[in-house]
């Protein structure tokens, strides 16, 4: 999986070069620079977003059962990771489940709620992907583009389903196994037994007011992440409207989706946007432009997550030592000092290796070698 990523990456990396290269280095940073204050109101635009999507998160629980506040900041957690590390775009959800586990919240509901919410986010992205196509077909009527976004829909309906299929009692061995992958390190043990997981996805489900509920809020959050189209467009100089940026942002979010085995989907979102925003008559060098200015709201957004990550980690690994500690004889704890401790594999499988080091007994001295 490493080498398929790695390769995916170098692919990406060699295509956006020479898309850069091929249209012109001095044009797509003229390009840019025109975009002016536009670029900041694109990442602002992505705060909200992201924000917004943690509302959505949060309504997915029943009332009471957390903090909107922790749904938003592990939002921008998940974004963050799964943004800008080569973890396929999942990764960062199963680390916020992670998270709010330890904020009070029941193991195996937080694991459920990631799942609900995926869900929830795939199901609107779906509709959006439709409503861009029928946008797309009343603007340009039904050609190419339009005949490859119907391909990829006719896949991504039974994926999607499968996707539900194994969040019933049928994909429990599925889960089981998908979490015994990712949950090398005790702490993922907090999402509980795989029944109480199930049995937490069966009562989120069938609160069908809520699950409605984050359906709206995730599907207005696609309608926000709109303005990313429309306002760095509209301050370049290229007067579209707000269908028209609709359009293009969802159909860009559909080939984003399809990439998502390449890191922060290189290459597709280059090349789609190019091609969406032909149809238009956009030149290349600003579609690349707007590329790169959503970018810049990738990494505007997802380094302070990755370093808010890295805080709560860190705050975590802190406080687990006074929960855990046990008491020991006071020789035990000076032996203890005079032996290396392991390293860790970082706080992302919270593994260390199994320790080795022997406790001296009452009494017992070490003795030197002459």
């Amino acid at each position: 999986m490493k080498r398929l990523t790695t390769l995916a990456s170098i692919a990406g990396l060699c295509t956006v070069v020479g898309l850069f290269m091929s249209s012109g280095l001095e044009d797509v940073s003229a390009a840019v620079v025109s975009a002016g204050w536009g670029a900041a109101l694109v990442v602002l635009a992505r705060i909200v977003a992201v924000a917004w999507a943690g509302l959505g998160w949060y309504v997915v629980f029943p009332a009471g059962a957390t903090k909107l506040a922790d749904c938003i900041t592990l939002r921008f957690v998940r974004e963050g990771i799964n943004t800008l590390l080569p973890v396929a775009t999942v990764g960062g959800d199963f680390v916020g489940a992670r998270l709010l586990s330890k904020r009070n919240v029941p193991g195996a509901l937080a694991g459920a709620s990631m799942f609900v919410d995926l869900m929830t986010q795939a199901l609107t992205q779906l509709l959006f992907t439709v409503i861009g196509l029928a946008l797309l077909v009343l603007i340009s009527g039904d050609g190419p583009i339009a005949h490859t976004v119907e391909g990829g829909l006719a896949l991504a309906v039974p994926a999607l389903g499968a996707f539900y299929l194994i969040q019933r009692r049928a994909g429990h061995r599925l889960i089981q196994g998908l979490l015994s992958r990712f949950a090398s390190g005790r702490e993922w043990r907090a999402f509980g037994a795989i029944d109480q997981l199930y049995d937490s996805l069966r009562r989120l489900y069938g609160n069908h007011g809520r699950f409605v509920l984050a359906l709206v809020v995730h599907l207005a959050g696609w309608v926000i992440g709109t303005l990313e189209v429309y306002v760095c467009l509209r301050f370049m100089g290229y007067p579209i409207d707000f269908a028209q940026a609709l359009m293009i942002e969802s159909l860009a979010q559909a080939v984003r989706g399809a990439a998502f085995a390449v890191p922060g989907a290189l290459g597709a979102q280059e090349g789609g946007l190019i091609a969406l925003c032909g149809l238009f008559n956009i030149p290349v060098e600003a579609a690349l432009a707007l590329s790169l200015v959503k970018r810049f709201a990738d990494l505007g957004v997802g380094l302070p997550s990755l370093l808010l990550w890295h805080r709560i980690e860190a705050r975590l690994r802190a406080e687990a030592p006074e929960e855990e500690r046990e008491p020991e004889p006071e020789a035990g704890r000076k032996a203890k000092k005079m032996i290396a401790q392991p390293a860790t594999l970082g706080p992302f499988y919270s593994y260390a290796p199994p320790r080795m080091g022997a406790r001296l007994g009452d009494g017992e001295e070490l003795k030197k070698c002459a």
